[in-house]
């Protein structure tokens, strides 16, 4: 099985650090703009208990990159951003009546060129946890990058595959090269019956196409979100998955829940937590993140204060 580390208090004060890679772009949401990207969200939410956290992406050389990068500042949030020559990324939000949201995401921008550098090598030398997806692997440059950052991550970090299937920007290829690299993985219960039609998985009971996925491809945990009905954590250790159902709220959207739950999963873990007691932390997290608006509300002390 692929190693994974559950680092403990002690560890977490070496310089490790927890690492979101991908996209970084404005949110256009019918209200004005937000900072957003699924690495921002989970580098966000992460650093709110209380770990070392940064975000890996690429900006434009134009204004909305600048206001990006102040943006960044004002937060207070950790990053290796580089500046490109290429537009600084968006996407057009929209709610259905449930406020669910769909996007629309624009392409040819700055982190589908995100680099490779020595600074970035001496990032992924030191993190403990690293989260990806699978949009910014769309272009190749970025994914080359994603794939050699995460090959020089230390053995037994958190590797953590949040699939995130967005539109067409998603193939066979990649989605299975990066759970060949991953030893955790996070998916929905819409993206599940997706990827098991890739690979010829066939049975109509999801726990079993849970479970082939973590022996096919060894990995230590699959995450299954399921929207208002709950989630699920399967390990390779245990026979029987957690499983918690979603706590009642007043939904006002659920933009950056999803990522909220794989932030304060991590975190929770990092921090000596058993998978049990991070699943609970995370299913709270991300229904409090639901009954806000936006991504990246402050959360409140009760939920930040994990200690185990």
């Amino acid at each position: 099985m692929k190693n994974i580390r559950y680092m403990t208090k002690m560890q977490l004060q070496l310089p490790f650090t927890v690492v979101g890679i991908g996209e970084l772009l404005w949110d256009r949401l019918p209200e004005g703009k937000k900072l957003g990207g699924a690495p921002v969200n989970f580098v966000y939410h992460v650093a709110q208990f209380g770990l070392p956290a940064c975000a890996v992406s690429a900006l434009g050389n134009d204004e909305e990159g600048a206001e990006l990068r102040d943006k960044f500042n004002m937060l207070g949030l950790n990053a290796e951003i580089a500046t490109v020559d290429y537009p600084t990324g968006a996407v057009d939000v929209v709610f259905d009546e449930a406020r669910v949201p769909t996007y629309d995401i624009v392409e040819h921008v700055a982190w589908d060129h995100i680099p490779y550098s020595g600074r970035l090598e001496a990032l992924a030398k030191r993190t403990s946890a690293v989260c990806f997806g699978t949009l910014a692997q769309r272009s190749d440059e970025s994914r080359e990058t994603i794939r050699r950052f995460l090959d020089a991550v230390p053995s037994g970090a958190l590797k953590i595959f949040d699939i995130n299937l967005r539109q067409r920007f998603y193939s066979k290829e990649i989605v299975e090269s990066s759970l060949l690299r991953c030893n955790v993985l996070k998916i929905s219960d819409e993206e599940l019956p997706v990827v098991c039609d890739m690979f010829g998985l066939r049975s109509n009971d999801f726990q079993s196409n849970c479970r082939s996925l973590i022996g096919r491809y060894d990995l230590g945990i699959l995450i299954l979100t399921c929207g208002s009905k709950g989630s699920y954590v399967f390990s390779k250790e245990s026979d029987a998955p957690s499983f918690f159902a979603a706590p009642k709220v007043d939904v006002a959207d659920t933009v950056g829940a999803g990522d909220s739950f794989t932030a304060s999963f991590t975190a929770a873990l990092l921090k000596g937590a058993s998978i049990a007691e991070a699943h609970r932390l995370a299913s709270e997290v991300s229904a409090y993140v639901c009954s806000c608006s936006g991504a990246m509300p402050l959360l409140p002390a009760c939920l930040t204060c994990v200690d185990v």
